[in-house]
């Protein structure tokens, strides 16, 4: 969702900053410090993971912030109509391919600010699914986000294609489980799928 249905490096930084300014806040921390400090920390994470990047969630777990506590920070500090308007060319990409797919959300923010997302956006009736870091209690990449999307959907994996900006995050796991796959640069990306999944019959495994 964030940085794939819309383009928006300013919200997305400001998702970051917020989040690690909070986190520092609770340390005796300037944001600039935690910031560096955050560096690091995911230098490390990396290393113990065979050069994955970590999400922002799997890093503030390693700080000893939970889940409940990391989807408080989003749902209370997130407020996307600030940043995003109504995207007409978004909706009738989406509108096209809701004819011939189920589409759904799964996202590392919480649900209520993935309804807020769409809201902005101009395009919550598109989605039928929305799973969220509180649905689960978990992050991306971690399965179970997508297996929860396949349950609520009825849609099995391999009849899946998830699609997101990060291939660690959004496509390395959904292609392990036989769903297919498609990285975007963004939302601009997203305009021409109804092109190339419906009019082209494009070949959408990664």
């Amino acid at each position: 969702m964030d940085l794939t249905l819309y383009s928006h490096p300013e919200y997305g930084q400001y998702q970051i900053d917020v989040l690690v300014e909070k986190l520092g806040k609770s340390r005796g921390l300037s944001l600039a410090e935690m910031k560096g400090e955050l560096e690091e920390a995911g230098k490390a994470w990396a290393l113990a993971h065979n050069g994955r990047k970590p999400c922002l969630t799997e890093i503030f777990c390693e700080y000893g912030i939970g889940m409940e506590e990391n989807v408080g920070w989003r749902e209370e500090s997130f407020e996307p109509d600030r940043f995003l308007s109504h995207d007409d060319i978004l909706l009738e990409a989406l509108g096209k391919l809701s004819k011939y797919f189920v589409l759904g959300v799964v996202t590392n923010n919480p649900v209520l600010v993935a309804r807020k997302t769409l809201a902005a956006l101009g395009v919550k009736d598109c989605f039928s699914v929305l799973v969220g870091l509180d649905t689960c209690m978990k992050s991306k990449p971690d399965k179970g986000l997508f297996l929860k999307f396949s349950e609520l959907s009825k849609c099995p994996p391999e009849t899946c294609v998830s699609i997101g900006d990060r291939y660690d995050i959004d496509l390395s796991v959904p292609l392990e489980m036989g769903m297919g796959g498609i990285l975007v640069d963004g939302v601009d990306d997203v305009y021409r799928l109804p092109e190339l999944l419906i009019e082209k019959g494009g070949n959408y495994g990664v």
